[in-house]
């Protein structure tokens, strides 16, 4: 069992697979504001994946910051959709304008998670999820829409691809526990070598 470890987020989806792989946090949201950050790397430029990586980087050094020689996760998670930026939704009206632009491609779901420990990075690592979304009417997004709890899809973006969500792909390449919020493995692997 891993202990001794701050989770930088309130998602009940990351805490939920750290303590499925027996590593105990404790939870300290960083309150980053992350519009504001993300409009103003998007205005540099940068990719979703540069925006995730620092997000899971900010989130993480700021809960640190804060507490002495814990170690804090800090993580982010985006769509990148042909280059361009999605985030989680809002409210459900967004939510269908989401859905309505995944319908029939190929994206990407990107995690990237930071390890801080005294206020800076002492590890980083981000991984990626092809998915490729059928082809639905509006009708149909809207009825599955319907069936999916407030809680669920707003912690999960659009889809919860261990429950309805899952239905919406003709393709999965990658880590479940990577589209759900952390790659759990390579998390693992880093903190057995230093706790």
């Amino acid at each position: 069992m891993l202990s001794n470890i701050i989770l930088a987020s309130k998602s009940n989806v990351r805490k939920n697979i750290l303590e499925k792989n027996n590593i105990l946090c404790d939870v300290e949201p960083s309150n980053v504001d992350e519009d504001m950050v993300k409009e103003s790397l998007l205005s540099n430029k940068a990719s979703p994946e540069i925006i995730s990586k620092n997000l899971a980087e900010l989130k993480a050094n700021k809960v640190s910051s804060r507490n002495e020689e814990r170690i804090v996760l800090g993580a982010d998670s985006v769509i990148d959709l042909e280059g361009e930026l999605i985030s989680k939704p809002q409210d459900r009206k967004e939510a269908l304008t989401i859905l309505r632009k995944l319908n029939g491609k190929e994206h990407h779901l990107i995690s990237s998670v930071c390890i801080s420990k005294n206020g800076s990075m002492i590890w980083n690592c981000t991984d990626k999820a092809k998915l490729k979304m059928k082809n639905f009417t509006d009708k149909e997004l809207e009825v599955y829409l319907a069936k999916i709890s407030d809680s669920a899809l707003y912690a999960y973006n659009v889809y919860q691809i261990e429950g309805e969500g899952k239905k919406l792909f003709s393709e999965i390449i990658g880590d479940k526990n990577t589209i759900m919020g952390l790659p759990i493995q390579k998390i693992k692997n880093y903190l057995e070598k230093i706790i």
